[in-house]
């Protein structure tokens, strides 16, 4: 009997193809858009965890005023060199600390202009970030200490402003009202997952921009190296510690600052990218449901077109239930026939796009599986109120249908 029924449903889908082919296409949409909209999310969490990973999972930012989010506090004061100093001698674990401050600015060389963000800050920031040296050198300690005017670019701009990443050691850029001396250039390190060039800008040493272009000593963040050996809660406890003490906030009031590590940022930058993709995928399987409303609408035309058919079946003696079979089975092939093009269509479309975001194709079989049995499962739902009207015809009437 269910063999019968499956090749009975055969021959109506190629009866009338294009009419299959429309029925399904909500099918074949929703299954299409929820596989590639889960496959990018996968992908966009996968590059944004690796880009954290390569500035290394032992980092920790200082960064004044609360988390964003209600509650935030306006007006917290920024930090104190000091108070970087006393993180590397006071807090056992902690390997570098770099204080950093920057601001957006247009810098000028060899007749072009870029705008680009300049960095203030030690060299300790070049190892935490993970910064190599494609020519030139980092700063000297005279350097620092007196605020010179020299400055460590990136090929970005080097590529802006000189047009090569070659020989510009010892080129003069302008910014800020003076001018500074190139004395190195950072390897590349190529576009960031979350967005941004990170070889476009411009460090100099903490007290050079403090003075020259911001006009006070401001520092907007402190970035931390631990040991890896480390345990990172317990120095990020101690941390905390440290700076409520120098910040002179009493035992009932809130931190005026922020304490994120990297791994803590991954996860949280991982997390909000999954409820994204969860909830993209979501509004996508709306689709499903307006395609399983087309399946009903063009099954029960397909009652009333065969009602004669279906009232010569009943009267020669076929049952209720072997009827009731037949358009079940056919609303299942229209279903897995819509998601059989759905999960196809994907993949080139998730291949495509990945390629597009640079992003990496991460193949998700569960999704692709669960996609496809949703998908035959609507067929059969939505199939089920059209196939239990033609099983309950009245032969006479069905047979004298018109």
């Amino acid at each position: 009997m269910i063999w019968n029924a499956f090749l009975l449903a055969v021959r109506q889908i190629c009866r009338n193809p294009m009419r299959s082919l429309l029925t399904v296409l909500g099918v074949v949409i929703g299954v299409a858009a929820v596989i590639t909209m889960v496959t990018l999310g996968n992908g966009a969490t996968n590059a944004i965890r690796s880009e954290i990973e390569s500035f290394g999972m032992n980092q920790i930012m200082l960064r004044p005023g609360m988390r964003l989010g209600p509650g935030q506090k306006v007006g917290a004061p920024d930090f104190k060199v000091e108070d970087g100093e006393a993180i590397r001698t006071q807090i056992a674990g902690v390997d570098a600390v770099a204080p950093q401050t920057s601001k957006s600015l247009t810098i000028v060389a060899n007749g072009r202009n870029w705008q680009t963000s300049v960095i203030g800050s030690s060299n300790d920031y070049f190892t935490i970030d993970n910064r190599e040296l494609a020519d030139g050198r980092f700063f000297e300690d005279s350097e620092e200490r007196s605020g010179a005017a020299v400055c460590v670019i990136g090929s970005t701009i080097a590529n802006e402003l000189f047009g090569t990443t070659k020989d510009v050691v010892g080129q003069q850029i302008r910014t800020g009202g003076f001018s500074c001396r190139v004395i190195g250039l950072l390897k590349t390190k190529g576009s960031a997952a979350m967005g941004g060039d990170q070889d476009d800008l411009v460090v100099m040493p903490l007290k050079t921009v403090q003075r020259r272009i911001l006009g006070e000593n401001r520092i907007s963040a402190l970035l931390v190296s631990m040991n890896p050996n480390s345990d990172r809660e317990r120095l990020k406890l101690a941390i905390t510690d440290l700076m409520r003490e120098r910040r002179s906030l009493s035992e009932g009031e809130d931190d005026n600052f922020t304490v994120m590590d990297t791994a803590e940022i991954a996860e949280k930058v991982a997390s909000t990218t999954r409820i994204m993709t969860t909830l993209l995928g979501a509004v996508a399987g709306v689709s499903l449901l307006v395609g399983g409303i087309g399946i009903m609408n063009i099954m029960l035309v397909s009652v009333t077109e065969r009602t004669r058919e279906i009232g010569i079946r009943l009267a020669i003696g076929a049952l209720g239930r072997e009827v009731l079979m037949q358009f079940l089975i056919e609303a299942l092939m229209l279903g897995c026939l819509g998601g059989l093009l759905g999960v196809v269509i994907a993949l080139g479309a998730s291949k495509a796009l990945c390629m597009m975001m640079d992003v990496p194709f991460i193949f998700n079989p569960a999704i692709n599986v669960l996609a496809f049995t949703v998908s035959a499962v609507t067929g059969v739902v939505f199939g089920f109120f059209p196939a239990r009207r033609a099983a309950r015809l009245d032969p006479i009437e069905a047979v004298r249908h018109e």
